[in-house]
């Protein structure tokens, strides 16, 4: 029998150095988890790992974590998986684990492929309305940092955690706290897992786009898709359709609101990034230790109670970039991300402020929360239009933003390859939002003093933080309210939040097909 401890060390000792001197009776041990405390580097105290272990003794063997899956037996229509994100893809590794192939449609193109668009997108302004940061292969996570932090509970975080360690992931990940594979490093892994997926019998389909369900009144039977290179249709016959399409498919939205498919008003929030030079950042948190601790972390928040309403720090990206992450060539979306070593001499976070359905958005319309979103992005893609050249994104310093004055100095240099321009933001964010961030930036000041400094920048818009409409699902069969057959699936039915919980959310809604087929 194994057996588990938890101790706290200081950061330069050697985890199994340590564990030779604590328990000389191991033989071996394997890390459960691993934690940095950092509280202390500002304090004289130095910051401090904090360790979960498990480790064994002449004679013992670690426990072995396993699941087994018994085939079934189906000789109907395969499922049909619309989105090759990560809720669409381990729903379709769910399914074949069983033995059921599905068929993968996925508007966008591989990986590889997709990213040399959005390289022209980024540095040109060569937009392509069907492969960017949000569309094609591995969905808008391909390019968000690679972070797997999630805060659900669920049974299905170690076996995600554990796929993409089998699908060349860094064994960590299992692990750390904060786990974070990097944009550059997801790439390759989800090449794999697609491509695993077609050895055993899936078939995905890129260039594929859905233009409609195929429907027998409220029943669906499966999906009618265009081929982009042909521009031919094709019909996909399936009584289960898993949508699972982000938060940015947005004339999905409104196909779903003409079929009458139930959907509501969502809760999101919009904002900013902020950036800031690493070294500074580091210097906040690490003190005389940011040298030697690699690129640093942060969190804030503030909660008004007058307004309950919450100013919050959202996907912070440590040595990390600013990228424009619009969808449509009218609007202008801001987001971050990190490569695998967080080397860029930037930092950045979205800044971003709680939005309230039925009141900061009125209407009976339940696409209302998207005109708010479209309005705010179109503001910014036209400022840049008429003082740029639509590229470019809108930007000002904390100091100005703060003061509400603009100076005539240059902005501070950026990690955005799409380049900056120095513009107003109070003319592109609402009002409630503008006073939230501005009583946020003085708190987070007073908590990380130098945060708000004349050399930190703020980039806006940043809009896509999750879907502005729940499509409702039955909580038993995780199938739509209104339509048989079809289940929303992943952050862009209001499910998830991250790769972690949408890879989740799409295991479960495998569990509920394999349910109903067997």
């Amino acid at each position: 029998m194994s057996t588990k401890v938890q101790f706290t060390i200081p950061f330069y000792t050697k985890v199994d150095e340590e564990i030779k001197k604590r328990f000389p009776e191991s033989i071996d041990f394997r890390i459960l988890s691993k934690s940095l405390d950092a509280r202390g580097a500002n304090k004289g105290l130095g910051p401090k790992y904090i360790y979960s272990i498990e480790y064994i003794k002449k004679g013992e063997e670690f426990s072995q974590y396993s699941e087994s899956f018994k085939k079934i037996t189906y000789d109907g229509q395969r499922p049909v998986i619309v989105g090759a994100g990560p809720a669409g893809l381990f729903c379709a590794l769910r399914l074949i684990e069983y033995g059921i192939p599905s068929i993968i449609v996925e508007r966008g193109d591989r990986a590889h492929k997709r990213m040399k668009k959005i390289s022209a997108f980024w540095r040109y302004g060569q937009f392509d309305e069907e492969n960017n940061v949000c569309y094609g292969e591995g969905g808008a996570g391909l390019f968000s940092d690679g972070k797997l932090i999630t805060r659900i509970k669920s049974p299905h975080v170690h076996y995600v955690m554990k796929k993409l360690v089998d699908f060349g992931a860094p064994a960590e990940v299992q692990y750390l706290s904060n786990p974070h594979l990097g944009s550059n490093k997801i790439r390759g892994l989800i090449n794999s897992i697609t491509d695993y997926l077609r050895e055993r019998g899936c078939e995905i389909h890129y260039h594929q786009r859905m233009e409609e369900l195929l429907l027998d009144k409220n029943k669906v039977q499966g999906v009618r898709v265009k081929d982009l290179t042909s521009s031919k249709n094709i019909d996909y016959k399936s009584n289960h359709v898993v949508l699972a399409v982000g938060h940015s498919a947005r004339e999905i939205y409104q196909y779903l609101k003409e079929k009458n498919v139930l959907m509501k008003q969502k809760d999101f929030a919009i904002g900013v990034r902020i950036e800031h030079l690493r070294r500074n950042i580091d210097k906040i948190q690490y003190g005389q230790y940011s040298d030697q601790l690699g690129a640093s972390k942060y969190r804030v928040s503030l909660h008004d109670q007058a307004s309950e309403r919450g100013c919050y720090s959202f996907c912070m990206c440590p040595g990390g970039y600013v990228l424009s992450s619009g969808t449509a060539k009218d609007g202008i979306v801001v987001n971050g991300m990190s490569n695998s070593k967080r080397n860029s001499p930037w930092s950045n976070s979205a800044l971003v402020v709680s939005v309230k359905a039925g009141e900061d958005f009125g209407g009976e319309d339940v696409l209302e929360g998207q005109k708010f979103i479209e309005s705010i992005e179109q503001k910014a893609y036209q400022a840049s239009l008429t003082h740029a050249s639509g590229r470019e994104l809108p930007a000002m310093t904390v100091k100005e933003f703060l003061s509400g004055e603009i100076d005539d100095n240059p902005l501070p240099s950026t990690s955005s390859p799409s380049g900056l321009f120095k513009y107003d933001l109070t003319k592109i964010l609402p009002q409630f939002v503008i006073e939230h961030l501005r009583k946020g930036l003085v708190n987070f000041e007073k908590k990380m003093p130098g945060f708000s400094t004349t050399q930190a920048l703020l980039i806006a818009p940043e809009t896509r933080t999750s879907a502005p409409v729940t499509i409702v699902r039955n909580k038993e069969d995780l199938m739509s309210s209104s339509h048989e057959g079809l289940y929303p699936c992943g952050e862009g039915a209001g499910y998830a939040g991250g790769i972690t919980s949408a890879a989740v959310d799409g295991i479960k809604i495998a569990e509920s097909i394999l349910k109903d087929i067997s």
